[in-house]
């Protein structure tokens, strides 16, 4: 079954999905990166910093030892002031250290992912202390993967060791019967060839694992098609309902619409097809207002309303196609309109001006 549900994880994780892991905790992070940024931090330490801390520090040593008539430690505030020299060389000598390995350490974090406080790292989960989940976590591809980086780094420092040791052996067997700045100066330069080949190895694994370990939260990630209706359904509605709300609101503006027909100045058709209903007061706007129009079953409705309340329908195809094509409802219209329309108001004034008249 587990098979089958990732198979039929073929979707891309939507941002939604993302952002939920994200707020879980479950962000792709590479261990290797903090693994690398240390050894840097070692480097950088080993190259600039430690040279000139421990010149210090032999210079302390060397004050205390060489003439110790300096420090009486007969009393108690004695012993303190030689702890504090002692100390304020021993500090000089680690903070360096201790302060590059907390800035390295926060910069490889801050590089993968931004610090968020995520409460769900801490809550108590059956899950962290099952054995079987142990167990299948540590044969799972995850640890296969994990237990390759850690292979390929055995093998080359191993590697590393074996010929930078074999290469010193025969001037390190000579620099212990030399001067004593001579051993720590070979052992340096030893050291800092070792530090850079673990380096380029270790920025090696550490590319790489950050492109697997991208791939590898993104594949966890993947969403089914049904997922993905699903979460579409609860970030914007159901389609059925939205389409129903939709259908409402038509129904409600078509209705609002027709009633409106009842204040019509004029309606002007196409027989059957189209129907626009203008009104045109001089005291209301400088221009006939489109109250409603309509097609077909709607175009029908407009007239049976207009002849209901004795307004003058004009049939005019090619007028009453082009005003539907080009107006909206609740807007006067177009200049380009104004001299068929003006026509077919002078004729309705006129009507109406010959009833009263023979009123």
């Amino acid at each position: 079954m587990a098979d089958e549900d990732k198979d039929s994880k073929t979707e891309a994780p939507t941002a939604k999905k993302r952002s939920d892991a994200a707020e879980k905790g479950n962000t792709p992070h590479s261990r290797e990166i903090a693994i690398f940024t240390t050894i840097l931090a070692t480097f950088i330490y080993l190259v600039f910093f430690l040279p000139s801390a421990t010149s210090h520090m032999a210079e302390t040593l060397r004050d205390i030892f060489e003439q110790p008539d300096q420090w009486n430690i007969e009393t108690g505030p004695d012993v303190i002031s030689l702890f504090a020299k002692l100390g304020w060389a021993v500090a000089a000598l680690l903070a360096p250290a201790f302060i590059m390995f907390m800035v390295f350490g926060i910069a490889s974090s801050v590089f993968q992912n931004l610090p968020t406080p995520v409460l769900e790292r801490i809550r108590p989960q059956a899950s962290r202390i099952s054995p079987i989940k142990g167990w299948s976590r540590l044969f799972s591809l995850q640890g296969l993967v994990e237990f390759g980086k850690s292979l390929f780094k055995v093998v080359v420092v191993g590697v590393i060791l074996f010929f930078v040791l074999r290469s010193e052996y025969f001037g390190s067997i000579d620099a212990m019967f030399s001067d004593p700045q001579t051993i720590m100066v070979r052992m340096m330069a030893a050291m800092r060839k070792i530090i850079i080949v673990m380096l380029i190895a270790t920025a090696i694994v550490a590319i790489a694992d950050v492109f697997w370990t991208r791939h590898h939260w993104f594949t966890e990630l993947k969403m089914t098609k049904h997922e993905v209706k699903e979460e579409n359904k609860q970030s914007q509605g159901d389609p059925f309902v939205k389409s129903r709300q939709r259908s409402v609101m038509r129904d409600r503006a078509r209705r609002r619409m027709i009633s409106g027909v009842q204040r019509a100045t004029l309606v002007i058709a196409n027989p059957t097809h189209y129907a626009v209903a203008l009104r045109y007061v001089r005291e209301e706007n400088d221009a006939p207002v489109v109250l409603a129009k309509g097609q077909d079953l709607i175009a029908l409705k407009i007239r049976e309303i207009a002849e209901e309340n004795n307004i003058p329908v004009f049939e005019d195809p090619p007028l009453a196609r082009s005003m539907f094509a080009q107006v909206s409802v609740d807007s006067v219209i177009p200049s380009v309109f104004y001299k068929a329309v003006a026509e077919l108001i002078h004729r309705v004034y006129a009507a109406e001006a010959k009833n009263k008249r023979v009123r």
